[in-house]
């Protein structure tokens, strides 16, 4: 018999759907490219609506956890090889204005939840310790460029809830107001393309290609920081700066290191 969503709980529907799915994931021990239960069938199985199902699928393809594919169905996302890429521990903000171009914020979601599992493990926390979500559309000069999924512990910046992240620097606000100085992090990019609710939010067409990036940032040795970015692949670009490491320490030193720059629009 399938779990049952709680309807006298405090957490929200598609945040006990993602537990559910998760649990079904580890008790059946499905490999990368297993087949998941569609949108309709999960509708149907736990009497929710298709908003919460969305919800909580997108949430779970935003955790690097399921993939979906177009025409095809919801699949169990494969596990990629590290290439141990290290970026300079820079935000969009700073690297935006840097280079003299405008960047603004809008705050799709910014509220206190409960910790998935996978995003629990990747800040050194219970699964169930308050987190802060923030997801923000970022514009450069006023064009759509990068949706991006922060994580942070609560107690952490706990005021942040209440921050105008508008037109600020994350990272300056953790610095100066909550006085959290980040030390160093962990960066990989991958590609991947836009699915329907990517591409609307990046005002480009539904597979089109995007540069995903997942960072964990820590504050001496405390995991502080987790995001996931999705930067369109027509407006963005990451330099390597390449160092050559002897033969047989590729591994205990990265080759690479990311400096995460940006391309601005064509020009015709």
């Amino acid at each position: 018999m399938a779990p049952a969503i709680d309807r006298t709980s405090p957490l929200p529907f598609y945040h006990q759907l993602k537990q559910i799915v998760l649990a079904d994931l580890r008790e059946r021990a499905l490999a990368p490219g297993d087949r998941l239960p569609g949108d309709h069938e999960l509708c149907s199985t736990y009497a929710v609506s298709r908003t919460v199902v969305r919800q909580a699928l997108a949430e779970l393809e935003t955790e690097g956890v399921i993939e979906r594919v177009k025409g095809r169905g919801t699949f169990v996302a494969p596990q990629k090889t590290s290439e141990h890429l290290v970026q300079s521990l820079t935000g969009l903000y700073e690297d935006v204005a840097a280079r003299g171009a405008y960047l603004r914020s809008e705050v799709r979601r910014l509220e206190r939840v409960p910790a998935d599992e996978p995003i629990a493990s990747l800040l050194g926390l219970e699964p169930g310790a308050p987190l802060i979500v923030l997801e923000r559309l970022r514009f450069v000069d006023d064009e759509p460029w990068v949706l991006t999924t922060t994580y942070l512990p609560y107690e952490v910046a706990p005021g942040l809830l209440s921050d105008d992240l508008t037109d600020q620097s994350l990272y300056a606000v953790l610095e100066e107001r909550y006085g959290v100085a980040l030390t160093h992090g962990t960066r990989g990019v991958e590609a991947a393309v836009a699915s329907d609710d990517l591409a609307e939010a990046l005002a480009i067409a539904p597979g089109a290609p995007v540069l995903v990036l997942r960072s964990t940032s820590y504050a001496g040795g405390r995991p502080v920081e987790v995001f996931v970015a999705y930067h369109r692949g027509d407006r963005s670009r990451f330099e390597v700066t390449l160092t050559r490491t002897p033969p047989g320490e590729a591994i205990a030193e990265p080759l690479m290191r990311v400096t995460g720059a940006f391309r601005g629009p064509a020009r015709p």
